[in-house]
């Protein structure tokens, strides 16, 4: 009785949180549905009504948002293998034992705390501007023409950017995962005649997986909305060339003022995020168990 006496109070204590949470996200969300089947266009508001599955067909014929599904995936598959990687090869060499380790780790995690429109635009103007940036004066005094990134390469660029922007945070993760890890391991490893690949693909990658599961999910799930580095940098172009999903809805939303189609890639990017949140827990998800 009294067990279950104190689980009754603590549902009763929680239920008013758990209720405004929910009212949080279902009232938008279900306001976001309503419109996305209304003509609901600011510059013609005298002209509304229901117009059913019309608003989702028009993003389902459009060639910009096939694209901008690619463009999508291919930021989240990009900035995760980046991130991944480098990660891991930064967290390795923080681990080594050397003065200043301290400062060292202060100055890997000082890009996280630059707000994503302040990053893009150092980037744009400090590194690839094609007249006065770091990359183009590099080029010339190679006696190269300087390489317009932002123009040439826009999809690449932006995945740079936000790959620079979230190394920290998986460089943080990995390296606390990796400083869990037993030095007897390592050193009975070697004592067996084990070299450092063998001793890195057998104990420390293995070792690894969960941190790196965690670096995955955490990072698809902001992945998926990101915009402000894209509308600092390219603005989605050239034409379609950078434009992602979130870019697709703003764009439609404040651009074209057109709130009815807006909502409905609104619907369609939470459809979107939620199957790939799925084949994420079914596919990596289960390591955290483990």
């Amino acid at each position: 009785m009294a067990t279950q006496s104190s689980r009754l109070a603590a549902r009763l204590m929680v239920a008013p949180s758990v209720f405004v949470l929910f009212v949080w996200m279902a009232v938008p969300l279900a306001m976001t549905l309503y419109y996305s089947f209304r003509l609901y266009r600011l510059l013609s508001p005298d002209r509304s009504g229901w117009v059913g599955f019309t608003n989702y067909l028009w993003f389902f014929r459009s060639p910009d948002f096939w694209q901008a599904i690619a463009n999508t995936l291919a930021l989240v598959g990009g900035v995760l293998a980046l991130t991944i990687v480098f990660g891991i090869l930064i967290a390795l060499l923080i681990d080594q034992p050397v003065k200043g380790q301290g400062v060292l780790r202060i100055l890997v995690i000082a890009p996280f705390f630059v707000m994503p429109p302040v990053a893009a635009s150092i980037w744009e103007n400090l590194f690839m501007h094609p007249q006065n940036g770091l990359f183009a004066a590099l080029a010339r005094g190679l006696g190269a023409e300087p390489i317009l990134f932002l123009e040439s390469y826009p999809m690449m660029s932006v995945i740079g950017i936000v790959a620079w922007e979230w190394l920290p945070f998986a460089t943080l993760i990995l390296l606390t995962a990796l400083q869990s890890l037993s030095p007897e391991q390592l050193e009975a490893a070697e004592m067996d005649g084990a070299g450092a690949f063998g001793r890195f693909r057998y104990i420390i990658l293995p070792h690894l997986t969960r941190a790196i599961t965690v670096v995955i999910l955490i990072q698809t799930i902001f992945l998926l909305g990101i915009f402000g580095e894209i509308f600092t940098t390219t603005q989605g172009g050239p034409g379609s060339a950078s434009t992602t999903l979130p870019y697709m809805i703003f764009k439609q939303a404040i651009v074209a003022k057109d709130i009815g189609r807006a909502a409905a890639g609104g619907i369609i990017a939470v459809i979107l995020a939620n199957i790939i949140a799925y084949f994420l827990m079914r596919g990596i998800g289960r390591h955290l168990d483990s």
